[in-house]
């Protein structure tokens, strides 16, 4: 049956209530819950629907924008990410439809374009989230419509009148989501507790980001985590011997492969991924609706993801493996052995350890793409401005473990705290699947 909106709401789908819980009960940790990819999905399918190039050279602009000129930090700009490609997706399917829409979007009458819709709706939005950009967003706007075909130009009009509804939805939908909010962090100091880390020995980096409205989930606390080994277990003494050991800057039981990987995965992986999913559109030659709802999926569970990892991160406030190595006389666990010099490969990020929000993301977008095209399928290309290399994924496991293992092995993170991450983003990532972006014949009561 098919569900019933009003004009502006968000599609919810609560008869899926159950299939979403049961999708996050059987998320494990070495991979995500696998969805058959549809038919339309493959490489090769047959294509009706526009170029996908405006979606793809948008979410170009789009790291420009947001990472570039903006320099929003990297947990926060994947929500603006969300935002935008959200606008983009409901701009795409109110033209061609397929798929339900993440606000509902009135349909253009008569011809339109979608290429100019998709556009469109990322300029009007990154134009109004970051406004200092607005002059060069609106050149690149007026470049891409001049290369949209239309008949007399009232495709290419009704394309963007599209656009500009779909990005009038979203903004307004964000307005008062907490972005910003005056939250701090100020943890009693103890054994296991998070404290500023050399060398900016920061304030924790935008904690409102865990109690910001999420895009998706229902609240940022939704997805609960089992903590941190407690400090005197077998378990944390464990993990503290693997970080001690191979993520400390002058490691000697770090293989040369091991530094490589740990290195390739201290760049920003927000841009990393973002060119990577480009490179997954590119290469399966998606058309605009796949695309658009490839993105959209992706980057919104990547966004509740970081959310809920945010929040989990502001109330547990665990320590980083440096203060837990140099203070270990203080953890009551006979099985470590401090040592007051021990430094990790890189700097520690200006927030508490557990868990690690590179595990939540990384798990969240290795869902997005199984789901989509196989866990054993997704062809995904990750490059690494830290190393100059890239590095190419075929299934969504090898993945997952190659970037887990690398942030253990920078000195930056507990196993555990990478192990749970992980979890927490499949289970945001399949409540997502299960709640939005569905078929339109698969619309439920």
């Amino acid at each position: 049956m098919k569900h019933n909106m009003v004009d502006g709401a968000r599609p919810r789908h609560r008869a899926n209530a159950l299939l979403g819980v049961a999708l996050v009960a059987t998320a494990g940790l070495a991979g995500p819950v696998v969805s058959a990819a549809p038919a339309h999905a493959a490489a090769g399918a047959s294509r009706t629907a526009g170029d996908a190039s405006a979606v793809t050279e948008w979410n170009g602009i789009a790291v420009r924008t947001i990472v570039t000129e903006a320099q929003v930090p990297p947990p926060a700009s994947q929500l603006y990410f969300g935002i935008v490609s959200a606008a983009v997706y409901d701009a795409v399917v109110a033209v061609e439809g397929r798929y339900e829409p993440y606000i509902s979007q009135p349909r253009p009458h008569g011809r339109a374009s979608s290429e100019a819709a998709a556009a469109t709706a990322a300029y009007e939005v990154l134009s109004s989230l970051f406004p200092a950009s607005a002059e060069q967003l609106a050149v690149d706007h007026a470049a891409s419509l001049a290369r949209i075909s239309g008949d007399a130009g009232r495709g290419t009009a009704r394309g963007v009148r599209a656009g500009e509804r779909a990005a009038a939805a979203i903004v307004q939908d964000r307005e008062g989501d907490g972005r910003d909010a005056d939250i701090g962090l100020e943890p009693t100091p103890g054994p296991g507790v998070w404290e500023p880390t050399p060398p900016g020995s920061g304030a924790m980096a935008v904690p409102w980001l865990g109690f910001v409205r999420p895009l998706m989930l229902d609240a940022p606390d939704q997805v609960p985590l089992p903590g941190p080994d407690a400090l005197d277990s077998t378990a944390y003494a464990q993990d503290f011997a693997e970080v001690k050991e191979l993520g400390s800057v002058d490691s000697t039981a770090r293989t040369p492969a091991q530094t490589e990987t740990a290195r390739f995965w201290s760049d920003n992986p927000i841009r990393q991924y973002q060119d990577g999913l480009r490179g997954v559109s590119d290469r399966r030659e998606l058309d605009i609706v796949e695309s658009a709802r490839m993105f959209a999926l992706v980057n919104t569970t990547g966004a509740d993801a970081l959310v809920a990892c945010w929040r989990v991160k502001h109330d547990h406030a665990y320590w980083r493996p440096s203060t837990a190595i140099q203070r270990a006389e203080e953890d009551g666990n006979p099985a470590t052995k401090a040592d007051p010099s021990w430094t990790p490969l890189i700097a520690n990020p200006a927030y508490p350890e557990y868990p690690s929000g590179h595990a939540c993301l990384s798990a969240a977008v290795a869902s997005g793409l199984a789901h989509l095209f196989g866990s054993d399928s997704i062809d995904f290309e990750v490059g690494s401005n830290v190393t100059g290399t890239t590095r190419d994924f075929a299934t969504a496991g090898a993945f997952e473990q190659d970037a887990m293992d690398g942030r253990v092995w920078l000195g930056i993170h507990f196993r555990r705290a990478m192990l749970d991450g992980n979890q927490l983003g499949h289970e945001v990532s399949d409540w997502g699947i299960a709640h939005y972006f569905q078929p339109v014949d698969d619309h439920c009561s």
